[in-house]
């Protein structure tokens, strides 16, 4: 017979994944000898047989609820329903992992007509019993029975209007008899039912409403959220009541064993002198500091105190305690590990190995890579008040205040001045960089998660707000509308990249503080992790930003992102419209110093660490004006200067805007395409790489530059573009009579490569795995489409499990990445090979990484942090001693 009920004394903190969070700790703290209000636990795996028989308890299920009932009943004295000494319990929810007010509770259950007499009569306290039960009907009538819960308010308010009180405290045991009787007639009103009187009829119906609580739209919505699997089920806890609304000598509260935010060793919580747990959370009345507990009832204060070091001791971690005080008599509730801010988890870690309670190993683990990101960041401040004007994606973390503009030339001409502003676009293009670069922060109304703007935005660490779909931007009247609410252009907005809420007005700000202690645990994290972390940079101030976050090197350096530079632009474009060799290599030979000088400042920051290049990856016509935009010019000169030189100049670049469109620009002339048909171009690339490497060989500044080649599908387009680079080389040194070392190798970003790595990897020195392209040729997705469109909803009706361009897929895109790794190698042992895509910085994706054989890791530079503490985690988990990573990569 399958075992679904367990009494308290039979479980343990080892049984989360049946009894719970809460059912296993009430179990630990049973078996340790805390006083703890005995109960029993139904167990997960009678939730999920719950919805397996049609949302039905069964009979067997039942059976041991009765004998555990009756255990219950000899170990309290009481008996459930019994009209001379009854027994009450609370039925709370207890999931397997910390689910706070997400799911349903019901207090006082046992209370009826007759029970409230017996309460009354054993307590010698009418007015507690009465307050009690209606307490009870009101809480069972919203969870079990759907009745809202404004219903009793408004009616209690009424009366407590009636009768001239301010305050709950003030009614008199008759008057929450008056109450009970109104709310009956609420529960007959809305039910056509009379209030259930049978306790035991109350159980089975409360144990239902808690098993349906699962799957709550707040459950649900929270488990998306927290990435927390659906088919857990929950626990549902039967303990006996203790009431801390039985008079001054009573209480009840909730405590830190230290401070959640700040992560001080000292006690930190809340009570409430002769009130119920629901009176601390609903903020009916305003909460003592636990401290002042100990003015009021000294012995049980210190008794409290020991509990917490107890409980603190045994779990190793900072604990979260709900406790009662009945009559001088300190009751445990439940405890479980405290949700903790970032800054008050790394303090955590490193004061407890510091005490002695903890290791490093279990430091690094303690800490979740996710949460760094409230450090790096300007944050706002939580006590502010804030008017939300709508919400989108949270693209990339952190916060902004600035007046609002429309236009990237206007972005950066205001920037330049001073002012601080948002770029606020329908969506932003490599066009919009400029103005990127001088904006506080950027909000478009479409795109995803990994648009161009989330991209650009996470790698320069401004926050980011895409998919807001319900901002209607008008960027000619300059102006934003949402229902009746209109921000015009000068209006000041702040948003939170971390929540994707935009706000109206300014709202004040917490500057990112790195604390010794966050220092301390990422230095442990390097020693235990095998795996590299490299940046994503395309300029020295990113590359600057990335040592000091610890990078071991640049991973991808974009160079198409050089020639957004708004002086640049023209020289560019002179190079795409060229008809011939000799006007394409005269507008190259411009560029080629300004591409040296680009080369020679990220070297130079990066102080010898590697620094991979990948030459021009994007079609050409996105260095080209819009084409409806020159459309409407040329047709307006067409009417008002027919005759003119600028109609000419602008019908010919329509015309050269035309033949260079394409009907799927992402799969067309781009990435080592264009190098074969324009071998020209990345030579001069090559060119700029080595003329610098040169530079600052001679300023005695080591370089290590590492070449990569895009889009590469098959081996002749690599054969092609490293004889391009190798014969650059050779021609550089030979004029400057200088020698230097580099490496030449391919990103990984079509199927087609990674299932012929082998004979790629005759002519790479390394792989570098583009995961965002890869995601896309893999599932023939577009991803800004996918994202706008449909990928949501998949995601909420589970066709994918995430969205794949924020979390590696690792059964699809991964058995890419295992296959191009495990033939690569096959022919180079010592083939070093790292991802560049935006999963380079997502821990579960770092995670896989590590087991997929891979070098390195490479992401944004305000993502590095996170990555060397997932690195980190991903070793000690699994626990394979591996040599540590090779300099270059660490």
């Amino acid at each position: 017979m399958t075992k679904f009920v367990y009494l308290f004394n039979e479980g343990n903190s080892k049984m989360k994944d049946l009894l719970g969070g809460k059912g296993a700790n009430l179990a630990e703290m049973t078996n340790i000898g805390l006083p703890v209000p005995f109960g029993f636990t139904i167990s997960t795996q009678a939730c999920n047989d719950y919805y397996e028989a049609g949302k039905k308890i069964s009979d067997e299920v039942k059976a041991q609820i009765d004998a555990a009932l009756i255990a219950l009943e000899e170990k309290a004295g009481k008996k459930l329903g019994d009209s001379s000494n009854p027994l009450l319990v609370s039925v709370r929810s207890g999931s397997v992992f910390s689910m706070p007010g997400m799911m349903d509770t019901v207090l006082n259950l046992g209370m009826n007509d007759e029970t409230v007499e017996a309460v009354a009569k054993l307590t010698e306290n009418p007015r507690f019993a009465y307050d009690s039960y209606r307490r009870f009907i009101q809480m069972f009538s919203n969870v079990v029975l759907e009745i809202d819960v404004f219903y009793f308010e408004q009616y209690l308010e009424e009366i407590r209007e009636r009768k001239g009180y301010n305050s709950d405290p003030e009614l008199t045991a008759e008057d929450w008899k008056e109450v009970i009787a109104g709310y009956k007639e609420i529960v007959k009103k809305h039910t056509k039912q009379d209030f259930p009187q049978d306790p035991k009829q109350q159980l089975i119906l409360a144990i239902n409403a808690v098993f349906d609580s699962w799957n709550n739209q707040r459950a649900i919505l929270y488990r998306r959220l927290n990435k927390i699997p659906d088919h857990l089920g929950t626990a549902v806890n039967i303990q006996s009541m203790v009431f801390g609304n039985m008079g001054n000598d009573s209480g009840t509260g909730v405590a830190f064993t230290r401070d959640p935010s700040t992560g001080e060793n000292v006690l930190y919580g809340e009570y409430l002198i002769n009130a119920q747990g629901e009176d601390v959370v609903a903020g009916i009345r305003t909460p003592q500091e636990i401290k002042v507990l100990k003015q009021d009832m000294s012995e049980v204060y210190d008794k409290f105190v020991a509990t917490c070091e107890l409980l603190e001791n045994h779990y190793k971690d900072m604990m979260d305690i709900e406790f009662t005080v009945e009559r001088g008599v300190l009751y445990i509730l439940q405890c479980r590990v405290g949700k903790r801010t970032a800054q008050a988890a790394i303090r955590m870690a490193v004061e407890m190995v510091k005490e002695g309670i903890i290791d490093q190993k279990t430091a690094i683990l303690r800490v979740d890579p996710d949460q760094l990101n409230q450090l790096l960041h300007s944050r706002i401040d939580e006590k502010s008040e804030r008017v939300v004007l709508a919400k989108g994606l949270p693209a990339s973390p952190g916060a902004a205040t600035g007046t609002v503009v429309f236009d990237a030339d206007e972005a950066e001409k205001l920037g330049n001045d001073g002012k601080k502003v948002i770029l606020v676009r329908p969506e932003t293009t490599p066009d919009d960089l400029h103005g990127m670069v001088y904006a506080q922060g950027i909000v478009t109304s479409r795109g995803g998660m990994t648009s161009h703007a989330a991209v650009v935005a996470r790698g320069m660490g401004k926050a980011c707000i895409c998919g807001c779909e319900a901002l209607k931007i008008d960027v000619k009247a300059q102006q934003i509308t949402v229902g009746d609410k209109v921000v015009n252009y000068g209006d000041t907005i702040t948003i939170d990249g971390s929540t994707g809420e935009v706000m109206l007005g300014e709202i004040p700000m917490i500057d990112p503080e790195l604390s010794d202690e966050f220092q301390q645990l990422l230095s442990w994290a390097d020693e235990a992790r095998y795996l590299g972390v490299r940046a994503n940079a395309d300029n020295p101030e990113d590359a600057k930003k990335a040592l000091e976050f610890g990078a071991g090197g640049i991973g991808l350096c974009r160079t198409e992102h050089m020639f957004t530079d708004p002086k640049r632009t023209p020289i560019v474009q002179e190079m795409i419209l060229a008809d011939n060799l000799e006007d394409r290599m005269t507008a190259l030979e411009k560029l080629l110093p300004m591409q040296q000088s680009d080369f020679e400042g990220i070297f130079e920051a990066m102080q010898g660490h590697p620094v991979t290049i990948r030459l021009l990856d994007p079609p050409m016509h996105e260095f080209l004006p819009d084409k409806e935009e020159l459309l409407v010019e040329v047709t307006k000169l067409q009417i008002t200067a027919p005759d003119s030189e600028e109609l000419k100049e602008k019908e010919f670049l329509l015309k050269k805007v035309n033949q260079l469109a394409e009907t799927n620009p992402m799969l067309g002339h781009r990435g080592c395409r264009l190098g074969v048909i324009f071998p020209e171009i990345y030579e001069m690339q090559a060119e700029a790489i080595f003329n610098a490497v040169i530079t600052l060989t001679e300023k005695g500044i080591p370089v290590k530059p590492e070449i990569m080649i895009p889009l590469v599908g098959h081996v002749n387009e690599l054969k092609l573009m490293r004889k391009v680079v190798v014969e650059t080389a050779e021609k550089v040194k030979d004029e400057a009579g200088i020698g230097f070392d580099y490496l030449v190798g391919t990103m990984i970003e079509i199927p087609r490569a990674a299932l012929t790595a082998d004979q790629i990897a005759e002519e790479a020195d390394f792989f570098s795995f583009g995961t965002n392209d890869l995601t896309q040729t893999t599932f023939g997705y577009s991803r800004d489409d996918a994202e706008g469109k449909f990928l949501q909803s998949y995601i909420e009706q589970k066709v994918l499990p995430e969205n794949p361009f924020a979390v590696l897929d690792q059964q699809g895109v991964g058995k890419l990445v295992e296959t191009g790794v495990k033939l690569g190698r096959s022919v180079k042992l010592e083939l070093k090979t790292g991802i560049c895509g935006e999963h380079g910085g997502e821990k579960s994706s770092i995670e896989f990484c590590y087991k997929a054989g891979l070098d390195y890791v490479s992401c944004s530079p305000f993502r590095v942090p996170l990555a060397r503490l997932a690195a980190a985690q991903a070793s000690i988990r699994h626990e394979q001693n591996e040599t540590k990573v090779p300099e270059l990569s660490k």
